[in-house]
């Protein structure tokens, strides 16, 4: 990502999408994100420009022209974003898997995202320790309710990061 960048988030007000909103902002890029109707506001207060509902308007018919797209969703958003990047955008993916060929014949760049380098894991943690990036706890569960918190997880409808409690 480089500062300028118009980068779509969805999901971002999850505990990925939240991340991938503060990074994008803290580049330079300028941030749209999508979320429930009830995070908005908290997408909004991440760094977005501009929040969309995605359950009440689909993104592709009001996004367009965008440099990255971000995705913690899955489902059809895949192909639904292609159609909102330039020629030569990219998509990355943290939800699902995507094909060999994903996004050659709409002429961008798709895949899917994987482990980030030790440097960048380096910079993500100053960033932290220096609050320029604030990580959202939405749910903190014990221990013994790991179950619970994977289910929350599962639901796609969480708000930040779910915590498990070790003592």
């Amino acid at each position: 990502m480089e500062a300028g960048q118009r980068v779509l988030v969805h999901g971002a007000a999850g505990g990925v999408g939240s991340f991938a909103v503060e990074l994008a902002r803290w580049k330079g890029a300028h941030v749209i994100g999508t979320s429930s109707a009830n995070n908005l506001e908290f997408v909004r207060s991440l760094g977005a420009e501009s929040a969309i509902d995605y359950n009440a308007t689909p993104f592709e018919k009001v996004v367009n022209g965008m440099d990255v797209v971000i995705d913690t969703v899955g489902g059809d958003f895949p192909k639904r974003s292609y159609k909102v990047l330039r020629p030569n955008g990219i998509f990355v993916t943290v939800a699902t898997q995507l094909p060999e060929d994903a996004g050659k014949a709409e002429g961008i760049k798709a895949m899917a995202g994987r482990r980030a380098p030790i440097e960048l894991l380096r910079e993500i943690s100053e960033l932290l320790e220096s609050k320029k990036i604030n990580p959202e706890v939405g749910r903190i569960f014990p221990l013994i309710d790991g179950r619970k918190a994977q289910e929350l997880s599962e639901t796609g409808h969480g708000r930040g990061r779910i915590v498990l409690q070790i003592r």
